[in-house]
């Protein structure tokens, strides 16, 4: 007699999994996009790199002046210059090299926990003949910050400028990851052959060197102090190194004081601020007006007992005086309630939301509650442009 076996359920069974149908609209753009790409994998196929050609044209390239001008960046880091291709090297070279497409997109836009939207970017570089792609996924606040505090962006033209200079660094870093070393290595090389051979030292060049760094507050004395010698006996090596210097201010990379002897400016506190402190101080300094003491009964007179000096009895005008002076201290004692700070968003915001010029004063009484004295100048600034527009100066 045979035995009976008994099948085992499908766990999975009972769940049917649900397929949503894409829009006509969104199967059309699918469609479109896969397209494009196979055409574009098809043509680099049919029209292969020459890569003795484009090295050529990458070196004939970085021959002129001007691209060599703008090859390298250069920043100072832990005492030492750090240099490399910039991004507009990276580009020259991507394009001369051919069959290579780079950029960045806006994937998606979100908003975070602070209630800042934010935008979800990618930069790519592909290399279309070996089917090499290399993207990087980042993300950029829409928020810009100041040395006075910052401020959440909602012009889109703001927005784009934002999103395009962060994806810049990351689209060079994706361009020289798909495109070999010593490519980009022989191009630097040819750069810095051309800017030596073609360093101009002539005084007018000079002047036109020192006209372009007063830009960034760079005197002819800081450059002299920092070549070491007077600016008519420079070297074309040093040439080179301040053209260097200058793009990386040129790009934001660092900074003047960086690479010359200057001090930082002081932020210069605002004329309203000023007079604010000023009556605050002259408050503080004020004493207090005394409190009249509550007058007491005198007490029935107590006979005094024969073994107390009359000398250090206290009568009842001394008691009175003993009792202020100690409600006095105990007051000194207790801290003063601190007053509620303001950031400088919510009083941006607030200077920003008034309708007429008694709101708008209102509003500015909160200034003293921001405690940055930069913030506070740039919001009293702010103040009078706003308040001279709802007066109708």
């Amino acid at each position: 007699m045979s035995a009976v076996i008994e099948a085992t359920e499908n766990p999975f069974a009972g769940s049917v999994p649900v397929r949503t149908q894409p829009s006509s609209a969104a199967l059309a753009t699918q469609q479109r996009e896969i397209a494009e790409v196979q055409a574009k994998l098809l043509m680099a196929e049919r029209f292969p790199r020459d890569e003795v050609a484009a090295m050529d044209r990458i070196l004939n390239a970085f021959t002129r002046p001007t691209l060599a001008e703008q090859a390298q960046y250069q920043y100072s880091k832990g005492g030492s210059d750090v240099s490399g291709p910039s991004i507009r090297s990276a580009e020259a070279v991507a394009q001369m090299w051919g069959n290579l497409e780079f950029g960045f997109r806006e994937v998606s836009r979100g908003r975070g926990e602070d209630g800042v939207t934010y935008s979800e970017v990618e930069a790519f570089a592909f290399d279309l003949q070996y089917r090499t792609r290399r993207a990087l996924t980042f993300q950029v606040r829409h928020w810009r910050d100041t040395k006075r505090g910052g401020y959440q962006l909602k012009d889109e033209r703001e927005i784009y400028e934002l999103m395009a200079n962060m994806a810049q660094r990351r689209v060079r870093a994706c361009i020289l990851a798909v495109i070999p070393g010593d490519v980009i290595e022989a191009a630097m090389k040819q750069a810095d052959t051309t800017l030596h051979a073609k360093a101009d030292t002539s005084p007018e060049a000079m002047a036109r060197m020192v006209e372009a760094f007063a830009a960034f507050d760079v005197t002819k004395e800081h450059i002299e102090k920092r070549i070491q010698r007077r600016i008519e006996a420079i070297q074309p090596a040093q040439v080179v190194s301040l053209k260097k210097v200058y793009a990386s201010l040129r790009d934001g990379m660092s900074a003047p004081h960086e690479w010359f002897e200057i001090e930082p400016p002081t932020p210069e506190v605002p004329e309203a601020v000023t007079d604010l402190n000023a009556k605050i101080g002259a408050r503080s300094k004020q004493p207090p007006a005394p409190r009249a003491a509550p007058k007491k009964a005198a007490p029935p007179a107590d006979p005094q007992p024969a073994d107390v000096d009359p000398a250090h009895v206290i009568d009842g005008e001394q008691a009175e005086a003993l009792d202020a002076m100690m409600r006095g201290e105990k007051a000194a004692a207790q801290p003063s309630a601190a007053p509620a700070s303001k950031s400088y968003a919510e009083v941006r915001e607030a200077l920003e939301k008034a309708k007429d010029v008694d709101a708008i004063d209102e509003a500015a009484a909160q200034l003293e509650l921001v405690a940055a004295l930069d913030q506070r100048k740039e919001l009293s600034t702010l103040y009078r442009e706003l308040r001279a527009k709802l007066a109708g100066e």
